[in-house]
């Protein structure tokens, strides 16, 4: 089943494939790769400033509407990120759509977030599982690139060679990816780009798990 957006997470059933590829779950990747031990992501941004307080040395990475947030140096940006010392640190993530979706999942049996950077390692992952039940969960339900997200895993795990170019040509279009390309977002480097739509770049999923507060993501296979 293909879903979008946070009102549809709630009713996600089966093994939940959350994705955010601009920008969230590539900030995931990009840290994991980096060396973190866990992502914790969180809905609120004074929650994850707790939670850092609380955690020897967590560091966080959030955006408010896409904006950078004041007093928080490291953005919701895989190039922040890729440029962060990561290791053995946990990072804590508020983002408005991926943190979001992800906290709305009720009743998974089992959750991922994802990727292109990842969506391989995922496919593998949900072949492994051989799961009666995958629900992709689109965060941003009207970003076309997290439903060719979606759909390239979907056609990994049956065996096709999804074309990822025909599948990211309405986001290619837009006038969106012109802005984003063209480093015209505050807060959003034209980089950015670079990094979330390098498909199949690291070889591990995503796994989540409930926490408290919000929920972990780390590395699985």
């Amino acid at each position: 089943m293909h879903v979008g957006g946070i009102e549809a997470a709630r009713s996600a059933r089966g093994t939940v494939v959350v994705i955010d590829v601009i920008r969230a779950f590539t900030v995931s990747a990009c840290a994991l790769a980096g060396g973190a031990r866990e992502c914790r992501l969180v809905r609120h941004l004074a929650e994850a400033r707790r939670l850092a307080a609380s955690l020897p040395a967590a560091v966080v990475s959030a955006e408010v509407d896409g904006l950078p947030v004041p007093g928080i140096p490291i953005s919701n940006s895989p190039t922040m990120v890729s440029a962060a010392a990561l290791a053995g640190r946990v990072m804590i993530q508020r983002t408005s759509a991926g943190t979001q979706a992800m906290a709305a999942v009720r009743g998974a049996d089992h959750l991922f977030g994802a990727a292109l950077v990842v969506a391989a390692a995922t496919a593998r992952a949900l072949g492994r599982l051989a799961p009666d039940r995958v629900t992709f969960v689109a965060s941003g339900p009207d970003d076309p690139e997290d439903s060719a997200c979606a759909h390239y895993i979907e056609g990994l795990v049956r065996g096709s060679a999804p074309d990822l170019a025909e599948l990211l040509a309405p986001l290619f279009a837009s006038e969106r990816y012109a802005e984003l390309a063209g480093g015209r977002r505050p807060g959003f480097p034209a980089t950015d780009l670079g990094h979330a739509l390098d498909a199949d770049r690291f070889d591990f999923a995503m796994a989540a798990a409930p926490a408290q507060p919000g929920v972990s993501l780390h590395r699985s296979g």
